[in-house]
């Protein structure tokens, strides 16, 4: 490791080197390409930062670029990135979808020696000329399980061939796919495997949990689990449809919460995503596209509002949580046959599937009896009694006041009895229209007439 970045590497906080960090340093050095599998929050962003910039030269033009399957990702990677680059004198152009063509141009003209961005923009400003690739010399994929499917796998490969045939490759995941073990064949180069998710002991204490909670009850639940202190998640959805509903409902009833989709605006992801990481917001509503490979510090909780498909997709939702040895919490919403079908899903995994229960106010292993719902009960009315404006109770003067007011009463009453009529209840008062109203002068004009 170069000394600059050991004097940052400690000014960070951190202690060592994690295992994915160590194990890749030397052979991307070497020029060797690599693929790295390490579980989630592992530090691979910052595993194949510092090797990469080990190599790079000060105003050699475009020499690394760097492809993240979504916005928010490119963003945060450009962002850790740069923290480094800047001790070597190395500048960082973001380009992702969405945001101003023209805007990120005009960047490229800067010659930055570094590139982040997705995909599909990185091919069109290649495409027209915008962005040359002739003097790079590594390309980094990140999420490369992610990256390395359907039409994006013909996308990388596109962005690969415009590159010179050398180019140093290295692939990072936290999920191993079949298309990681043909990487030879698709690129046309040799590439190392380096998998130590089996030695990596950076995650901290995750509990997985299984709610068992309807369909229609969910929005519901995530209201009561705000109800716990301290309490954030990040929200995951199958459906955007499903996920604008709560969201729209969460904003009409001043709910702490905000969505992160695709098809929001970049300004606005950014925004929504800032917000969350400060605290300003505590739920984070998302789909498994918007927040893949997301970095939010101690977050307390991972949320499956719809219940994933594939283990791949588990995996890299619980993530989120648990990072760089904090702990963590995975609550997943399903009725009993959804929770059934989870557990048959992650069967042939480690993780330990453990049901929960919402009780008082907190969440709980233990599922609770009469007694504990009525004490519940008699707890939360008595809280919502507090809370109540004293509008109905009375001091003793004001009783005593009361008391001499009706004695008064009494008295007037014997001395001026008066008769009283108790409305009938059973008569109503009918009321007439314009119609009815006239009816009685229409006849008396009528027999006027024939008199006449």
């Amino acid at each position: 490791m170069l000394k600059q970045f050991e004097k940052h590497f400690t000014d960070l906080g951190y202690e060592a080197p994690t295992a994915i960090q160590t194990a890749v340093y030397d052979e991307m050095v070497g020029d060797k390409n690599v693929l790295g599998l390490a579980p989630t929050g592992s530090g691979k962003t910052v595993a194949f930062t510092l090797p990469a910039l080990a190599n790079l030269l000060p105003g050699d033009g475009i020499q690394l670029i760097v492809l993240e399957p979504s916005q928010e990702l490119a963003i945060q990677t450009s962002r850790v990135i740069r923290d480094w680059a800047k001790l070597l004198d190395l500048k960082v152009a973001a380009l992702t979808g969405g945001a101003n063509v023209k805007r990120q141009t005009e960047r490229l003209k800067k010659r930055p020696e570094i590139v982040v961005g997705t995909p599909g923009r990185v091919l069109n400003l290649v495409t027209d000329r915008k962005l040359k690739l002739h003097l790079i010399s590594m390309m980094i994929v990140d999420e490369a399980d992610d990256l390395l499917t359907g039409d994006t796998l013909d996308t990388v490969r596109e962005i690969a061939q415009a590159m010179p045939a050398d180019v140093q490759l290295g692939f990072f995941s936290a999920t191993d796919t079949p298309i990681l073990h043909d990487l030879d064949k698709w690129f046309g180069q040799t590439v190392e495997r380096i998998d130590v998710r089996e030695q990596d002991d950076t995650q901290g204490t995750v509990r997985h949990g299984l709610l068992q909670v309807g369909m229609n009850k969910r929005d519901q639940m995530l209201k009561r689990l705000l109800a716990m202190p301290n309490f954030r998640a990040l929200v995951f959805f199958k459906q955007s449809n499903t996920l604008r509903k709560t969201a729209t409902r969460f904003y009409h009833e001043h709910v702490s919460a905000a969505s992160l989709t695709s098809d929001l605006r970049q300004v606005q992801r950014e925004k929504a995503l800032q917000d969350f990481r400060q605290g300003r917001i505590r739920l984070l509503l998302t789909t498994d596209v918007a927040a893949r490979g997301l970095d939010i510090p101690k977050l307390p909780a991972v949320i499956n509002y719809d219940l994933p498909d594939k283990v791949n997709e588990y995996v890299h939702r619980v993530g989120r949580t648990g990072r760089m040895g904090e702990p963590g919490q995975v609550i997943s919403l399903g009725d009993d046959h959804d929770l059934r079908d989870l557990k048959r899903l992650l069967k042939e995994t480690d993780y330990d599937l453990i049901p929960l229960y919402f009780s008082g106010r907190e969440l709980t292993t233990e599922r609770p009896t009469a007694a504990t719902v009525q004490a519940n009960e008699t707890a939360k009315a008595e809280r919502q009694a507090e809370t109540q404006p004293k509008a109905n109770q009375t001091t003793a003067t004001d009783q005593v006041k009361l008391a001499g007011a009706k004695k008064d009463s009494a008295v007037k009453t014997v001395q001026a009895p008066a008769k009283a009529q108790t409305p009938n209840p059973s008569k109503k008062k009918k009321h007439k229209n314009r119609h009815m109203k006239n009816k009685g002068m229409r006849k008396k004009w009528r027999d006027q007439d024939k008199q006449n």
